[in-house]
């Protein structure tokens, strides 16, 4: 299994309630690379919801938000030539973001998947599929830019 973009972030960066391994209250996704696409699984846990088996839209904005840092990280160093692991990976803030809810999301295991749109030195914009049992629930576009990281 490829490395996870989050995996490489130093200490400093590692934070984060979306994508931080070091915060043991935050999501702490995982975006892999796949072929040319980005994946990130996520499970909810049942106070994520919105109503009745479905999960809370602010979730889904969130998760849809994180995955798009780790995918512009990705899709930079793919664009630069470099692996992920060397150090040290560039890191994404977002700049904007857009979220479509096309139907009800079950409190399910979610699947999201990006794709890189545009990849310019400091800019990347990424959109998002978020699928739950193979449906897409809602999708994203986010504008990233890096971030300095002295």
């Amino acid at each position: 299994m490829p490395i996870a973009i989050q995996d490489t972030y130093p200490e400093p960066a590692a934070h984060c309630y979306g994508c931080g391994r070091l915060n043991e209250f935050g999501y702490q996704i995982k975006t892999r690379a796949d072929r040319d696409v980005t994946v990130t699984e996520f499970v909810p846990a049942s106070y994520h919801t919105a109503f009745i088996d479905s999960t809370y839209g602010g979730l889904i904005a969130s998760i849809i938000d994180c995955h798009s840092t780790g995918s512009a990280a990705i899709f930079a160093m793919h664009a630069d030539g470099e692996e992920i692991g060397s150090d040290p990976s560039p890191r994404f803030v977002t700049a904007h973001l857009e979220v479509d809810y096309l139907a009800p999301t079950p409190l399910l295991p979610m699947r999201l998947v990006g794709s890189a749109l545009e990849i310019k030195e400091r800019k990347v914009i990424v959109g998002t599929e978020l699928l739950v049992e193979g449906e897409v629930t809602a999708k994203g576009s986010a504008v990233l830019v890096r971030i300095d990281q002295d």
